[in-house]
Formats: structure tokens, C-alpha cells, sequence
């Protein structure tokens, strides 16, 4: 009896060079459905209709055509279990040997802008995740692909294994089937819970899914004895996934980790010019200024020392001015939406300097998500645009127009730094930045003391309130004219005396931006 194989796939990469083989190579019978089965009898190939072998027909609009007894008796059967072949033979059951099956297009088809739920709802595959996880179920008797790519690994197989796949190789392709059941279940579930809580408080579904598919392995992780893998989320790329590296060495962990911080933080800046220096995802320097190469330079030169061997965001496309001062350096990495031509050739110079491009570097994720020991922790982004209307002037003292463009600079830059965070700025450009510490004077020390002199007439971000006005007191006497903080401390109000009493000018967001 010849070997039977069941092709129903949506994605018809490479089915018809598979199917050819089958048939000309192996001697394998082909019964099939829909689509796939049109395109094989186009390619002039013999097989047999899922109708026709089953002796029912497609109902419900191609709803349902595979599930039927003879399709997943011949799948499910066991071959060593006597009672098994029994059910078989005396129901005219053949056994399969072979299921290929990919799924409808449900991710790409809920990615498209404005699409309706009854689309979303009819892209979502009942059959084809039956087939996998029946045939992946039963891998000790057959082999079930999932994934195109595998096709020419199963027909090596056959060839190498005398026309039996291995045990092993069986195994690992149900494993990459559950797998691809599981993250398409895990996107089904995903879009209910978002379709569920618009309009709600509530935006965490009971039962939170991750999964995602294996884009590279990476060297190691933060350290040399790590192993580490970077997944991709979904089957369209987006964010990291989607960009272009330009030129340089492979990617790192560390440089990933980096990049996506350096990424959330130029996001900030939407018009003008803006630039960001990066080290062990906390800012060296930040700066926005008329030429998207001033605020480079300015951003650089904010913590020169730190900024050695850090990643550079930058929020307009890179040109040649900018790449001339980006090459005179060391650094990991550059991102930015885009790179002129002569800005190219520029950079290519730096052959290992890593260049990637996002043209959508506002693209991130809704969730932050980490891992701990038993679980993990979900929270949504902290993707709050900061509306400077809704800030209140606590003190006396009044900010003057160039103090809030100024403020609304230095709290964006500080949401950024690791808490407690400490942000000095003038002229739009970081100057001092105390990231981190276990205490917030300590962090305002460490700010003022990088700042030095410029400190005097600058502004201080701190992205906590002060629990005390010892704070404000050491900002003042260092020079500084005007304070933005969260407030909602219980001494809030010790805080602002303090203020008033040295004439600093101090505004209360009503936001806090702790980043651990």
C-alpha cells in the first residue's frame, strides 16, 4: 500500500516542489483540500479531494472539511496497538504518514489597519490546529510539518533514513507544532482581551500568553556564561524585528537591551532635531536643538567620558553632517529612522559600528513584562504623553515660557533615567544626570556635581517627589532656578516652603516616572 500524505496549507510556500517529490520520489498518494488541492492538480500532479476521501463534502462556507473520522483516524492511530488497527481496518481507515499544515492568516490579517472583527473571526483556523496537534500528538507513528522551511529537511530525511524519518526528527517537528498552536492561540487570545477592555480599566486578561518565534541566537547574554536567544513576537517583524541593520558586527544582548531603551527615549522628541547617548540603557546625554548634528554634539559632549562606546538614537534620518562627528568616535551603535546616501558611505568607513534603521521608532510594545521567580509581572507601557496644561505651579514664583519648554524637556529626559532619577538641563540639553541611587539626595548630588557650574540658572527633573526639602535646598544653593517633580509626598508642602524661601520656581506633574 502506497504511503498516504495530507497537504492543506495557506501559506503555499514550496508546497508544490514538496508534493512533486512526494509523488515522483517516494511514491506517496496525495489527498488535499480547497486551495492546495487546485494548486497541486494545476501543477499537474494527481490527488485526491478531502470530499472525495471522505465521502462528505465541505460545508458551511469551508468551515468544516477536515474533521471528519477517516482524516483523524488515520492520523490518530496507533500502529502498535492492536485494537487501534482494528478500529482502523473495520472502518476502511488507512493510516497517514505525512501532515503538512500551516494556518490561516490570522496575525497578519488583525495587523492591518481598520480591519472588522468579523474578518479577524473568520481568519481564525479551526482545522488546521486540529490537524497539528493530532499528528504532532501522534509523532511516533508519523510526522506532521508545520513550517515550509522544513520541507527539503523531511525529504533529506527520507532519503538518509531509508524512506523512514528518524524517531528525533519526528519529535522536534511536533514540537514546532505545538509551538506554532500555541502562539496562534496565544495571538486569538490576545486580540479578544484587547477587543474586551477598550473602553475599561481592566486590560489584563486572566490567562496572559507569551510566545514567539526564535529570530537568532546571540553570542551570550549579559555575560559570557549566559546563553541567550532573541524571539520575535507574531509573524509580521515589527519594532527590532522589522528594522535594518545597515552595516556593523552581529548584535548582542547587551546592544539590544540598550537599543530598545534608547529607542523609548528618542521616541519622546516627535519635531525638531533630537539626539540621545546611551550606556547600560541609562542616558549620558540627551539634546534637541535646529540640526539633528548640534544636537548630536550636544548630546555627546553632555558626558563625553560616558558617552564612550554608547548607543546613539537619533529621531530624524541620519545626514552627512551628523555622520561625519558619529564616525570621529567609538560607539556600539546608531539608530535612526533613516540614513541619507552620502551619510552611508560616511559610516560604511566604521565597518563594525552596528547602524540599524526604524522608520517607526514610536513602534514599541503595549506591555512591559518581567520575569520572576514562579511567573512574571505584566504592566502597560509607560506611554504617557506628558501634557504640561495640567502641571500646577506650586510656588510663588512663576515659570516663564522658556522655563516650561525647558521643564517639558527635562521631565521627558527623565522618565528615562533608572530611579531614583536626577535630570539638570539647560538649553535643552542634559547636563548633569544622577541615575539610580538608593537615595534621591544622593542622586541629586551626584547631578549637580557633573553639572558644575552650568548648574546656575539650569533646571532640575527628579521623577519621584522629595520625601524631605533637603533636596531642593542643595538644588538651590547650586544654582538651580526651577524644579519639576511628581510631588504627593505627605511633606509635600515642606518642599515647596523651601521654594518659595530661596525663590525657586517648583511644578507639580501629578505624574510619577519611576523606571527600575
Amino acid at each position: 500500500m502506497k504511503r498516504l500524505a495530507l497537504l492543506s496549507v495557506s501559506d503555499k510556500t514550496g508546497i508544490i516542489d514538496l508534493a512533486r517529490q512526494l509523488v515522483e520520489e517516494f511514491e506517496f498518494e496525495l489527498i488535499s483540500s480547497g486551495g492546495t488541492a487546485q494548486a497541486i492538480q494545476e501543477a499537474g500532479l494527481s490527488v485526491t479531494k478531502i470530499a472525495d476521501y471522505t465521502g462528505f463534502p465541505e460545508i458551511l462556507g469551508g468551515r468544516v472539511k477536515t474533521l471528519h473520522p477517516r482524516i483523524h483516524g488515520g492520523i490518530l492511530g496507533r500502529r502498535d496497538l492492536s485494537q487501534d488497527q482494528a478500529d482502523l481496518e473495520a472502518n476502511q481507515i488507512p493510516p497517514l504518514d505525512l501532515v503538512v499544515v500551516n494556518l490561516y492568516p490570522f496575525e497578519q490579517t488583525i495587523a492591518q489597519p481598520g480591519v472588522k472583527k468579523s474578518e479577524a473571526i473568520e481568519n481564525i483556523d479551526i482545522g488546521g490546529p486540529t490537524l497539528l496537534r493530532a499528528a504532532a500528538k501522534n509523532f511516533a507513528h508519523l510526522t506532521v510539518l508545520s513550517n515550509p522551511a522544513r520541507y527539503d529537511d523531511y525529504l533529506q530525511e527520507l532519503r538518509d533514513c531509508g524512506g523512514e524519518p528518524s524517531l528525533t526528527f519526528r519529535q522536534a517537528r511536533a514540537e514546532e507544532a505545538f509551538a506554532l498552536t500555541a502562539s496562534y492561540d496565544a495571538s486569538i487570545s490576545s486580540y479578544f482581551a484587547n477587543l474586551n477592555s477598550e473602553g475599561t480599566e481592566e486590560s489584563f486578561p486572566t490567562q496572559f500568553a507569551l510566545s514567539g518565534t526564535q529570530l537568532q541566537s546571540l553570542r551570550y547574554g549579559e555575560n559570557p556564561h549566559q546563553s541567550a536567544t532573541w524571539y520575535q513576537t507574531g509573524t509580521t517583524p515589527t519594532g527590532w524585528a522589522a528594522a535594518t541593520k545597515l552595516q556593523g558586527k552581529e548584535l548582542s544582548y547587551n546592544n539590544l537591551v540598550d537599543l530598545e531603551a534608547a529607542r523609548r527615549l528618542i521616541a519622546e522628541f516627535r519635531e525638531e532635531p533630537a539626539a540621545a547617548v546611551l550606556k547600560h540603557t541609562n542616558p549620558c546625554g540627551v539634546a534637541v536643538s535646529t540640526t539633528l548634528a548640534d544636537a548630536y554634539e550636544k548630546a555627546f559632549n553632555a558626558d563625553a567620558v560616558s558617552a564612550f562606546g554608547g548607543i546613539v538614537a537619533l529621531n530624524q534620518p541620519i545626514n552627512a553632517a551628523t555622520a561625519e562627528i558619529i564616525a570621529k568616535t567609538f560607539l556600539e551603535g546608531v539608530v535612526a529612522p533613516d540614513c541619507e546616501p552620502e551619510a552611508k558611505d560616511i559610516l560604511a568607513k566604521k565597518s563594525k559600528l552596528r547602524v540599524l534603521l526604524m522608520p517607526n521608532l514610536k513602534q514599541g510594545s503595549p506591555y512591559s513584562i518581567k520575569v520572576i521567580a514562579g511567573g512574571f509581572l505584566a504592566q502597560a507601557s509607560d506611554e504617557v504623553i506628558d501634557n504640561s496644561d495640567k502641571w500646577e505651579v506650586a510656588t510663588e514664583k512663576q515659570p516663564t515660557p522658556q522655563q516650561m519648554t525647558e521643564m517639558l524637556f527635562a521631565w521627558k529626559a527623565a522618565k528615562h533615567v533608572k530611579s531614583n532619577a536626577i535630570v539638570v538641563t539647560r538649553d535643552r540639553t542634559t547636563i548633569g544626570i544622577g541615575a539610580g541611587q538608593m537615595n534621591r539626595i544622593g542622586a541629586v548630588k551626584i547631578a549637580l556635581e557633573q553639572a558644575g557650574e552650568n548648574a546656575q540658572g539650569a533646571i532640575l527633573a527628579s521623577d519621584g517627589f522629595f520625601p524631605f526639602d533637603d533636596s531642593v535646598r542643595s538644588a538651590a544653593a547650586a544654582g538651580i532656578t526651577t524644579i519639576i517633580q511628581p510631588g504627593g509626598s505627605l511633606k509635600d508642602q515642606d518642599s515647596i516652603q523651601a521654594a518659595n524661601e530661596l525663590g525657586v520656581v517648583m511644578v507639580l506633574t501629578g505624574t510619577r516616572h519611576f523606571l527600575h
